[in-house]
Parts: structure tokens; sequence; C-alpha cells
């Protein structure tokens, strides 16, 4: 078939539920589009969800390539790559964005190898731009941009030759535009020649554990860094969390020394967050960790060394001790509510 020449996300959803990164990633698909001048598309796999997926359309997405079977109600991988497949191949998009999910970064691989195209894992930011290599120039072809080397450098990365470019993007590093409620995306339903033979594996039975901290949703965030990393910093990291109404954070390091879980972890290899006020206690600022906060609208921060790199991109900077600065955060706070 002919190139349909679109920005095409794979539409991921549990339960008839569209996954926030999705919505993220059609947005994002929408500004690149400014450049390119093509249409978004979607690609999804499930069972009744046609009402679901026009809402898409809120977000800039014109149509959904769909495939409707009940069989497919729960992701498994070959399957859910098998449709995506068949759909790149008789649409023939110029980009193909997935989550960085579990999901987005299980089928994101098969789907490219079968493809043979390149393939950019845990993007951060996206643009649309020329390369020149030697005498040859490429127009408008997708820049996929992403921390490398342990987050010490920040890597462009191109795939010029092939007829298709495909990244994973992390959940939470691109902006959803607020949805124009009078728009649909157009629902194409399409078929796939789906045998017994793919589903190697039957799904028994599905086990959800909600999740105690919620740091992409909270408005508030206290982290701590190394700095304040003591028994007596952690508790009053918590209680500042706790009087603000917020979530407490963490930086990697105290993840791994085994203060706070994971579920804390806010950076590269963290949750990427974008509260109304982050206050980062204790934390150098390094760009692994800058990665998953810059975007907060309001950054406090506490440090002792005044040349610490997260005084960089503060909105205000605190040099002092976190066990003298928070106290008198907190008794402050106190005194004005």
């Amino acid at each position: 078939m002919t190139a349909e020449n679109s920005i095409m996300v794979f539409i991921e959803q549990r339960d008839g539920v569209i996954a926030d990164v999705s919505l993220e990633l059609v947005c994002e698909a929408k500004r690149l589009t400014h450049d390119l001048g093509v249409p978004v598309t979607g690609v999804a796999a499930g069972y009744n969800l046609k009402q679901n997926l026009k809402t898409l359309g809120r977000y800039g997405c014109e149509k959904v390539y769909y495939v409707n079977d009940k069989r497919l109600s729960h992701f498994t991988s070959v399957p859910y790559a098998k449709v995506i497949v068949d759909v790149l191949r008789k649409y023939r998009p110029q980009i193909v964005l997935y989550g960085a999910s579990t999901i987005g970064r299980d089928v994101a691989p098969r789907v490219a190898s079968e493809m043979k195209c390149g393939l950019t894992a845990d993007c951060t930011e996206l643009k649309i731009g020329d390369y020149k290599i030697k005498t040859k120039e490429y127009k408008n072809i997708l820049h996929q941009i992403r921390p490398a080397f342990g987050g010490n450098i920040i890597a462009t990365i191109v795939s010029p030759e092939g007829d298709m470019s495909m990244a994973t993007v992390r959940e939470g590093v691109m902006k959803m535009s607020p949805p124009d409620l009078s728009k649909e995306a157009d629902i194409i339903e399409t078929s796939c020649d789906l045998t017994e033979d793919d589903f190697m594996t039957e799904v028994i039975e599905i086990v959800r554990k909600e999740k105690k901290v919620n740091l992409k949703s909270a408005q508030i965030i206290v982290s701590a860094g190394m700095g304040a990393n003591s028994p007596e910093a952690i508790q009053l990291v918590k209680e500042l969390a706790s009087v603000l109404g917020g979530e407490v954070g963490s930086s990697r390091p105290v993840v791994d020394s085994g203060t706070l879980l994971k579920e804390h972890q806010v950076g590269q290899t963290g949750t990427t967050v974008r509260p109304n006020l982050y206050i980062a206690c204790g934390i150098s600022g390094q760009i692994q960790h800058r990665a998953g906060m810059a975007e907060a609208k309001r950054i406090i921060a506490i440090n002792t060394d005044e040349n610490a790199p997260i005084f960089d991109i503060a909105h205000y900077g605190i040099v002092g001790d976190v066990l003298d600065v928070i106290p008198k955060m907190i008794k402050a706070y106190k005194a004005e509510a």
C-alpha cells in the first residue's frame, strides 16, 4: 500500500483505559506534525475499545487502525506485535512512537526487528530536523534525543537510511495538551490473520497491586538526596511532605542505599514528574536526576554546596544543612497555616 507518511502512535490500554503515556505521545506527535505536515494516527489492539479510542481525537489523533479481537483483551507479546507489524506494512507511517512502559519496551523491539528499522529507547525529547553525512543530506527526519553513558551525556540518534523511524518515550516526559472535546478520531477496524499458534501464552489471572506512592500525579514533591540520607533527615523530609500535602521522592543513590523504595525514585531511571512544587533536599542535581524533574513549575533546592548543579535549575536556592533548614520551613508553614 502507498506510504501514508503519518506519525503513528501505539495506543496502550489496560481494561479499556487508554494509558496516559499514549495520550502524551499523541500530543507530542501533533506537535511534530507542525514541521512535517502529516497526520497523527494510532494503532490499537484489544476488544470493545471503539468508543474509548474515539477520544484520542481530542488530543490530535485523526485515525486509529484497530484490530478488535476478544483474544487481544489482555496484552501478550506475539499477537500484539503481529497486529502492529500488519498495520505498519499496510499503511507505512514515517514515524512510530511507543511508551517506554513494560508493554512498550516488550513489543517495540519485536516490531522493529520484523520491520528492519531503527529503534531508540527511552527518549526524553523528539525533534524533526535535517542530517548530513558526507555529501548526502537527509531532510525532515526524526531526531531522537536521550541520555547516554549513565546519563553523563545527551545523545541525538538518527536512522536516516530507513523509511521508518521508531522510538520509545518515557511516561511523563511529554506534555499533554488540553483536549478539544468537540473532536473524535476516525476508527478504522482492520483485520489481522491471527492463529492459535500466535497465542503461545494464556492469561489465567490478573493480580493488581495499587501503588502506595503516586509521584506522577503529585503536585508537591519533597525529595531526599544523599545529603539528606540520615534517619533524622529522612524523617524531616517525610514530615515536610506531610505538612505540605505532598509525596516523598528521592534520588537514585538514596534508593540504592536501601533507605527508600524504588517507587520514590525521581530521575532518568525513576519517575519523570512535573509538580507545581519540587523541593530538592540534599540532592546534588546530576543530569540523571534533573532529567526527571527539571520541568517542575517551581524548584526549591537545599544543599550545603553552593556550587551544586541543582542550583542551576532551581528557582530558589538555600545554601544550608537540611537538618537546620527543613525544621524552619515546617515551622514557618505551620505559622502561616
